[in-house]
């Protein structure tokens, strides 16, 4: 016998010899006194076939099991193609359960779909032993895996940018955070790196990439999670927007073909289509280009361009309440004008372009980015524009300095992760390739939040609730 547990896939490397397996138990089938059980483990599943004197062993579904067994060719007439250990069982000789289980909420062999999703979530760690949800978080894994290595090689540096932050107007509401050491103030959960990496472009590095976690505090809706989202946060100095384009391409169809081989990239290179023509052509700025609707594995990439640089609209619609504007930045407000627009700036605002450039996937905006403002007098031309106030303009006065310092031209790109998945894998919300999304209420998987604090912890924090009438 293995001294060691082997996983299930390894079991047809194994034939003639005894192994240690251990698992959950899938399914249970009784043929008169002999036990057919299939044993799933990370790598899969195996047929253990246990003969009588294992008859009466209180064995259930998903029960956690040790077995010690003899690996054996299936007859011809017994093989299962459908798996890839279906030319192999094992004969069991010893049977230990290590933990029952007790019945299920709901199955687990089908796709899931077809459950309601708060109790999918509720009970999101059965949810995920259903092969479709393993499936995607392993491909998941896979994704950040190869982005890594890909930008590595790219000579990028991954740099981890602060969880707690300030809070600043740049377009969704914040989650905030109360500071104990410093009563009366608050640190803010990052909408994302946007400022940091900036920065980090100021300080030199010059190629910057993070798997970033962000949040904001907007409505879900299927494309998009409540609360919290990952994305490729990657910020490059020196360079031109075709150059961002081009790495962005690049790196993505070379993850396609290495980890979705079975899918195929309708047009190369993608097209770059401007903001007006798409509205013009589509009616939409994220236009789904693909040639067959109805082929699941049609990936069509495209670039939309040349955004303006600001919208018509209330700062009070876009900066929840803080007066008045005439404009609104389209992308975000640390995005460069085009050179050639930039005199429209004293003149006709609406009539600029923005170095803006979003990456759009099947029909989803996949990702967005831009050549950023290097330069202070502009940054501070487009703050008047959007009718900062002075107070506002401080909150960037960090930025502001740092702008002073010497800044090389620079910009990025931030897809998001979730987002791309979904597109990919054809899923029907971002929800499905996340391992603990929050639920449509807000309510975090698994867990009871959020919950209310405790008297002594809003105490410590100088924290007075009012109750609502």
């Amino acid at each position: 016998m293995e001294d060691m547990r082997i996983l299930t896939n390894k079991t047809i490397q194994k034939i003639g010899q005894e192994v240690l397996l251990q698992g959950w138990v899938g399914a249970r089938r009784d043929h008169g006194k002999i036990m057919f059980l299939d044993l799933r483990d990370r790598s899969g599943i195996v047929q253990l076939v246990a003969p009588p004197a294992f008859a009466k062993a209180s064995v259930g579904k998903e029960d956690v099991i040790e077995v010690v067994g003899l690996v054996k060719e299936r007859p011809a007439s017994m093989i299962n193609p459908k798996i890839p250990t279906g030319t192999v069982e094992v004969e069991v000789k010893e049977l230990r359960i290590l933990s029952k289980a007790r019945e299920l909420p709901f199955p687990i062999d089908t796709d899931g779909l077809e459950i309601n999703e708060e109790v999918r979530l509720k009970y999101r760690y059965l949810d995920i032993r259903r092969p479709r949800m393993t499936r995607n978080l392993r491909l998941r894994s896979g994704v950040t895996t190869f982005i890594r290595n890909y930008l590595t090689k790219q000579d990028f540096i991954e740099v981890e940018t602060p969880i707690l932050t300030k809070t600043t107007p740049e377009g969704a509401r914040d989650f905030i955070v109360p500071s104990r050491l410093q009563k009366g103030k608050f640190y803010a959960l990052p909408q994302s790196p946007q400022q940091y990496k900036q920065l980090l472009m100021v300080a030199g590095l010059e190629r910057y990439f993070q798997i970033a976690r962000c949040f904001r505090d907007e409505d879900p809706r299927h494309d998009r999670a409540y609360g919290e989202f990952t994305q490729l946060d990657l910020e490059m100095s020196f360079v031109t927007q075709n150059d961002i384009l081009m790495l962005a391409e690049d790196l993505f169809t070379k993850l396609v073909t290495e980890l979705f081989p079975e899918k195929h990239i309708s047009q190369s290179p993608w097209p770059r289509i401007p903001h007006a023509e798409a509205k013009a052509k589509y009616g939409t700025d994220k236009p789904d280009l693909r040639k067959d609707k109805k082929d699941p594995n049609e990936l069509a990439f495209s670039w939309t361009v040349d955004f303006p640089l600001f919208t018509e609209q209330s700062q009070e619609d876009f900066y929840h309440g803080s007066g008045k504007a005439k404009f609104a930045p389209s992308h975000h407000m640390f995005t460069s004008p085009h050179p050639d627009d930039v005199a429209l700036l004293e003149t006709e605002p609406l009539k600029v372009r923005g170095l803006q450039h979003d990456l759009v996937l099947n029909g989803y905006e996949v990702g967005g980015g831009s050549i950023r403002i290097h330069e202070r007098q502009v940054q501070e031309k487009v703050f008047d524009l959007i009718g900062f106030t002075n107070a506002q303009k401080a909150q960037f006065a960090h930025m502001l300095t740092a702008f002073t310092y010497g800044v090389p031209p620079h910009g990025g790109i931030a897809p998001g992760i979730d987002r791309f998945l979904m597109a990919v894998l054809g899923e029907p919300s971002v929800r499905e390739v996340m391992a603990y999304p929050a639920s449509s209420s807000g309510q975090i998987s698994v867990m009871d939040a959020p919950s209310e604090a405790t008297s002594e912890q809003l105490q410590e924090l100088g924290i007075i609730l009012k109750k609502h009438v």
